[in-house]
């Protein structure tokens, strides 16, 4: 188990925890010279079972709050220290607050200094701590007297620590992924670089791989040391020191970098958080062992229940969703508050909505993950590596939390069965308008369906709605056309007898126009260019432009070519297929845009890449 330290510039901490375990965690030369704490310090108690209870023995100094921030992080049980001879004091009620708003759950308090006052002032001083700690709600917390000098209530106070150590509950974290953030890098000479920090989720064994931000790479765990002891893992809750190798350098890790089980999905620029905070205000930021600046952007009027807010970083930060974020003034002289991440991204327009904002207080009061998850469904499609990022779920509770709810998965994409059946709707309307519109062509290619229909959606997704209505018969596909059933009848008499002499003047190298089919045949343009539109419809012709037709057997010549060049040369360029056909550039260019937008191919830059083959090449 691992205590960390709270309370007052020069209350005892440093003495107390050396009372205790009999080691001074003073490990810089400023702090042993000048007597106060500046930096992180660390003391391993052994115990009988082979254990050892961890101590994390933080800055009292206002100056060095950063550090203090830095320590407890991932702790559930703090020391407070307060002097007997001083009372509570301005950074014990900031120390308290602190911890109130990271979340630290479970609190000791502890007087010191008790050989230096009256039993009076002792008095007076039990009742000021008991008042302090109510009112910043914790109750019925324990409270200890002692005083280094003469030992006094340290033996019940040792006592006391090792019945918590042995009590100690399973760290509920313990089941999501690893996460640790760093405080300390050094090097070793004989090991290489290690790095210390509280285990804050999850567990780690000797000879898995990490990711470590800042250097942006893959790190294998050497060697594993849980509460100063050499072990084979380590999990949540434990003070660890991994022994690391890989390519990286000392120099490519810094205190705030992150060790997690995974490369993460993304960083965090603007979240929106559960806070008290004043509207649009710059402050200091402090979240694991990273102290940034950014600014808060209130969404919801003063008063209201819970207080949401969008926070602006100015430094990315690696964090997931229900993270402790503290905030102090610009001048990083107050705690104005703590923040609680709600969602990972803020959108760009309709935060302030109040059908958002209502959505976002029911995230904050869901209790369980199964209700978190049923909030995400109805607001369309979601990427389940984002989200399990932001949860922190291992593979197995992401499956098991997918199983109890019926969805249309593919690959990482989710939707709900309802929002599927919106978008399989939505596909029919927008592919019966364009035969409608378009009843010169035989219909249009999956790609491009998607892009009018449903643009943001991704094209997995997309493509399995396709094939369940062609599959259902609701739309029909064409060698590789998708249209409606009753698109693409058959001609009449007239018209047949029509076509047969269209049909002979196909195919030729130049396109045709209407006009010239017309003149060529002696029939009226409007008649031959209904013709040919029901030809289209049929997937006898292809209208390149508005009334200029090839054959469909010609497109596909053509398609087979840009085909070839694609895969020798990933790229065709106009001058390449003009030259290969023989054909005007002004022909040639409006055959390929004809099949970007078909969907066949997209154009980058002056180029065009294949992009969809199933529409030409069967």
């Amino acid at each position: 188990m691992i205590f960390a330290t709270a309370g007052h510039v020069d209350h005892g901490k440093t003495s107390l925890i050396q009372a205790i375990s009999g080691i001074n965690t003073a490990h810089l030369p400023e702090e042993k010279k000048r007597g106060m704490t500046i930096d992180l310090g660390y003391a391993y108690w052994p115990q009988q079972d082979g254990s050892a209870i961890g101590f994390i023995d933080v800055p009292g100094h206002e100056k060095f709050l950063a550090n203090m921030l830095a320590g407890i992080g991932g702790i559930n049980h703090a020391l407070l220290v307060v002097a007997c001879d001083d009372g509570v004091m301005a950074q014990t009620r900031e120390h308290l607050a602190i911890l109130r708003l990271a979340g630290c759950r479970n609190i000791t308090a502890i007087l010191t200094k008790a050989d230096r006052v009256d039993a009076e002032q002792i008095s007076f001083v039990t009742e000021q701590v008991k008042l302090e700690l109510r009112q910043q709600g914790w109750t019925d917390t324990a409270l200890f007297v002692t005083s280094v000098s003469d030992e006094r209530g340290i033996e019940s106070l040792r006592l006391y620590l090792q019945q918590l150590h042995q009590q100690s509950e399973t760290n509920e974290n313990r089941q999501r992924r690893f996460r640790l953030a760093i405080d300390r890098v050094f090097h070793v000479k004989g090991a290489g670089i290690v790095v210390t920090g509280t285990a804050l989720a999850g567990k780690i064994d000797v000879g898995e791989t990490l990711w470590v931000t800042g250097a942006q790479k893959p790190v294998r765990v050497r060697g594993i040391h849980r509460q100063n002891q050499a072990a084979q893992f380590a999990q949540a809750g434990d003070r660890v020191a991994l022994n690391l190798t890989g390519d990286i350098d000392k120099e490519d890790i810094t205190r705030g970098d992150w060790l997690l089980a995974e490369q993460p999905a993304f960083e965090a620029t603007r979240v929106i958080v559960e806070l008290t905070c004043k509207h649009w205000q710059p402050v200091h930021l402090y979240h694991g062992a990273s102290h940034i600046t950014g600014r808060v952007s209130l969404l919801v009027d003063h008063g209201e229940t819970p207080v949401l807010a969008e926070l602006i970083l100015d430094t990315p930060l690696w964090l997931a969703d229900n993270d402790r974020v503290i905030i102090r003034d610009i001048s990083a002289r107050q705690t104005l508050g703590g923040a609680r991440v709600i969602r990972l991204v803020s959108p760009r327009r309709g935060k302030r909505l109040p059908e958002f904002l209502d959505w976002l207080s029911r995230l904050c009061a869901a209790d369980d993950e199964l209700a978190q998850f049923k909030l995400q469904l109805p607001q369309g499609e979601l990427n389940l590596h984002n989200y399990s990022w932001a949860r922190q779920f291992t593979h197995l509770q992401l499956e098991t939390l997918l199983a109890q709810i019926d969805i249309e998965r593919v690959g990482d994409s989710v939707l709900s069965l309802f929002k599927a059946q919106v978008a399989k709707t939505r596909l029919v309307d927008v592919l019966e308008s364009f035969n409608e519109i378009h009843s010169d062509q035989i219909g249009v290619g999956k790609a491009r369906l998607k892009r009018m229909a449903l643009p943001t959606m991704s094209e997995d997704l997309v493509f399995k709605f396709i094939n369940d209505l062609i599959n259902d018969e609701s739309i029909k596909q064409t060698r590789g056309w998708l249209h409606m059933p009753q698109h693409g009848l058959v001609f009449d008499t007239q018209q047949q007898q029509i076509w047969l002499q269209i049909q002979s003047l196909f195919p030729r190298l130049e396109a045709w126009w209407v006009r010239d089919l017309a003149a060529e045949i002696g029939h009226s343009e409007d008649v031959v260019r209904r013709v040919l539109k029901k030809a289209a419809q049929m997937g006898l012709v292809t209208a390149i432009v508005r009334d200029r037709y090839y054959s469909s057997e010609q497109m596909h010549q053509f398609a087979e070519l840009i085909l070839r060049y694609c895969i020798e040369k990933d790229v065709i360029f106009a001058a390449d297929f003009r030259n290969e056909l023989g054909i005007g550039r002004k022909l040639a260019i409006q055959l390929l845009e004809f099949f970007d937008k078909s969907g066949f191919t997209r154009r980058k830059g002056d180029g065009h890449h294949l992009r969809d083959k199933g529409i030409f090449i069967e």
